[in-house]
């Protein structure tokens, strides 16, 4: 059986759209049943004719015995004694900077000399300085005078602590 083609080209469209029949219908959501807010049964009443409550108390724990054992004595450390090696790796400096010889007048003319030096190389520069290489001869005037003022009142420690920030910034103003 063949049809038409104006009867197939006018059928075609309802063919290809599907069936007239269906129709889209959500699909019922079943319900909760409704909440009733009912108020909750009162409690029964507590008896009266209960016996008192019965508390026991515990006996105390028996202290613990501590028997004290003298503390052990201290450990001794024997000092390596200095190969000749180490003596020769280092001539003067340890690891931990320059140890002074404990006279405080050899370590104050040390700083008085090291700040004479500094102020010397702070002079001695004749170039034009950036803003901020006049802030760090700022700063190493600042030291200088506040090591000054450390000597004149006997901290030669805290004079040579500023002698030695002095002096890193001037050799970084030097550069």
């Amino acid at each position: 059986m063949k049809l038409p083609v104006k009867f197939a080209v006018w059928l075609l469209p309802f063919l290809l759209a599907g069936c007239f029949h269906k129709t889209n219908q959500n699909p019922v959501q079943p319900l909760a049943p409704p909440i009733e807010d009912t108020p909750p049964p009162k409690p029964a009443s507590a008896p009266t004719n209960l016996p008192p409550p019965v508390v026991t108390v515990p006996p105390p724990a028996p202290e613990p015995t501590v028997q004290t054992e003298p503390p052990p004595p201290p450990v001794k450390h024997k000092k390596p004694k200095p190969t000749q090696q180490a003596s020769v790796e280092s001539p003067g400096v340890s690891a931990i900077g320059q140890l002074s010889s404990g006279d405080p007048s050899q370590m104050r003319n040390e700083t008085e000399a090291s700040l004479a030096a500094i102020d010397r190389g702070l002079n001695g520069i004749t170039r034009t300085l950036s803003d901020q290489e006049q802030k760090t001869a700022s700063q190493i005037r600042e030291f200088l005078k506040e090591a000054h003022t450390a000597l004149a009142s006997g901290d030669v420690d805290g004079a040579h602590t500023l002698a030695a920030k002095a002096k890193v910034l001037l050799g970084e103003l030097s550069q």
